[in-house]
C-alpha cells in the first residue's frame, strides 16, 4: 500500500508547503514527513497492511508558521484500508475554521 496526502489551505487559494504530516496504524507511527512546494507529500510506498490507519496533520504549527491563528491544533483523518496493495491519497483541504477532506486517486 502507499499513502499520499496533499493539503492546500482554501484560504489563499494555495498549497500548504512545510506542513509536518504522521501517519500511524493503530498506535504505531508507520511514517512522517513535510509537505513539499506543492503542498503533497508521499508517506508510504511499501505494504502496511490492512485495517485502520490515521493520519495526523500539523495545523497549528504549520499556521503559526504562517502567521495566523487556528481552531484545529492539528487534524486526524482515520480511514480504512481495505485493499492494501491499492494507492490510498488523503488529501485535506483546510481553513483556519474548517476542513474537508475525499478519498483521492
Amino acid at each position: 500500500m502507499s499513502v499520499s496526502t496533499h493539503v492546500l489551505d482554501s484560504v489563499t487559494g494555495r498549497p500548504a508547503a512545510g506542513m509536518v504530516v504522521a501517519l500511524f496504524a493503530g498506535e504505531a507511527l508507520l511514517a512522517e514527513g513535510t509537505t513539499d512546494a506543492v503542498g503533497r507529500c508521499r508517506l508510504v510506498e511499501g505494504a502496511t497492511g490492512a485495517g485502520v490507519h490515521r493520519l495526523v496533520f500539523g495545523t497549528g504549527d504549520w499556521f503559526t508558521s504562517q502567521g495566523r491563528e487556528t481552531f484545529y491544533p492539528e487534524v486526524v483523518l482515520t480511514f480504512a484500508v481495505r485493499e492494501p496493495a491499492e494507492h490510498h491519497h488523503v488529501p485535506l483541504l483546510l481553513s483556519p475554521f474548517a476542513y474537508s477532506t475525499y478519498r483521492g486517486s
